[in-house]
C-alpha cells in the first residue's frame, strides 16, 4: 500500500527468458512502471531535482521534447503533481503513445520528422515553447545529467541486487544514452568486468558518424553528440536494422509471453547474437524499456 502512483516507479522485476543458450539470460521488465517505460525513473527524478532547486514552481507548466515515453511519464507526473505539460514529438510517435499523453490531460504539438537543429523539429519548438511560457521549466532529456544520474542511482542498482552481483553483461537501448551510462557507470564500479553494450539504430547519426538516415524504431538512436554518453563506460555499440528488431517482436510475443516495443526488439536483437559466445558462467541482463501496447497499430506483432 502506498500514498502516490510515482512510489510505484521502480523495482521492476528481473525475469529470466529460456533462450536455450549456454549463457543465463535475463529481462529488466521496465515496462511495468506505472507509466509504463523505463522513462519513469529520469522524468521522476529531474523532475523532483527540479522542485529542490526551486527551477519548478507550483502551478508551472513542464515542457519537454520527447518521442514518447519521456513524455508519458512526464505528463503522469504533472497531473500527480498540479503541474501544466506541453509536448512536442516527431511525426513518427505511435497513435498509442500519443492516445496515452493525451489521456494525462498533458498538451502534444506533433512536429516533422527533420533534423535537431531544423527550426521546425521538435527540439526546436520545444525551445520555443520553453522561451515563450512563464514560470515554465524543461527536464531536457537530451541532455540533462540528472538523467544518467537516476539510472546511475535506481537502475544499476536493482540489476546488481537482483543478480546478486553475479552479472557479467548488460544490453541497454541507447538514445539519450542516460540508461546505458548510468547503469552502466553503476555495474562497472561495483565489478570493472561487467560487459556495457549499447544497442543503437544502425542510420543513427552516431552509427554514420554524422550522416545518418531515416529509422523506425521508436524510443532509440543516437541523433546527435550527446553529453549523457560516456564511452567510458560502455564497452561495444551494436547497431540493428529496423527489419531486425521489428522481426523479433512477433517471436518474443508468441514463443515467450513478452510484448514488447520496438527498441526492447533491437536489444533482444543484439543479444541474442552476441550471447552465442559465451558461457555457462555469463549473466546477461537486457533492458525491456517499453511494451508492444504503444505500438500495437503498427501490426508489428501479426
Amino acid at each position: 500500500m502506498t500514498n502516490s502512483i510515482l512510489n510505484c516507479i521502480g523495482n521492476t522485476p528481473l525475469v529470466k527468458v529460456p533462450f536455450g543458450s549456454k549463457a543465463i539470460v535475463y529481462a529488466k521488465l521496465e515496462y511495468l512502471n506505472p507509466g509504463g517505460s523505463i522513462k519513469d525513473r529520469s522524468a521522476k527524478y529531474m523532475v523532483e531535482e527540479a522542485e529542490q532547486e526551486g527551477k519548478l514552481k507550483p502551478g508551472g507548466t513542464i515542457v519537454e521534447a520527447s518521442s514518447g515515453n519521456q513524455a508519458i511519464a512526464l505528463a503522469m507526473i504533472g497531473a500527480m503533481k498540479g503541474y501544466k505539460v506541453i509536448i512536442t514529438a516527431p511525426k513518427i510517435i505511435s497513435r498509442e503513445k500519443l492516445t496515452a499523453i493525451t489521456a494525462y490531460g498533458a498538451k502534444v504539438i506533433v512536429c516533422p520528422a527533420v533534423p535537431f537543429d531544423d527550426p521546425r523539429s521538435y527540439h526546436s519548438q520545444a525551445d520555443k515553447i520553453l522561451a515563450e511560457t512563464p514560470n515554465s521549466f524543461m527536464p531536457n532529456q537530451y541532455k540533462n545529467l540528472k538523467n544518467q544520474e537516476a539510472h546511475y542511482k535506481s537502475l544499476g542498482p536493482e540489476i546488481w541486487k537482483q543478480t546478486n552481483g553475479k552479472i557479467t553483461h548488460f544490453f541497454a537501448a541507447a538514445g539519450t544514452g542516460g540508461t546505458v551510462s548510468g547503469a552502466g557507470k553503476f555495474l562497472k564500479e561495483q565489478n570493472p568486468q561487467v560487459k556495457v553494450l549499447a544497442v543503437d539504430a544502425a542510420t543513427s547519426f552516431y552509427a554514420t558518424k554524422g550522416h545518418p538516415r531515416p529509422y523506425a524504431i521508436e524510443s532509440m538512436g543516437i541523433d546527435y553528440d550527446s553529453p549523457l554518453l560516456q564511452n567510458n563506460f560502455v564497452d561495444e555499440f551494436l547497431t540493428v536494422k529496423d527489419e531486425e528488431a521489428f522481426g523479433m517482436l512477433k517471436t518474443m510475443a508468441h514463443k515467450y509471453g513478452l510484448l514488447i516495443g520496438t527498441s526492447s526488439g533491437a536489444v533482444v536483437f543484439a543479444a541474442n547474437d552476441y550471447i552465442k559466445q559465451l558461457g555457462k558462467d555469463a549473466v546477461v541482463v537486457m533492458i525491456f524499456g517499453d511494451s508492444g501496447r504503444a505500438y500495437l497499430s503498427k501490426g508489428y506483432y501479426s
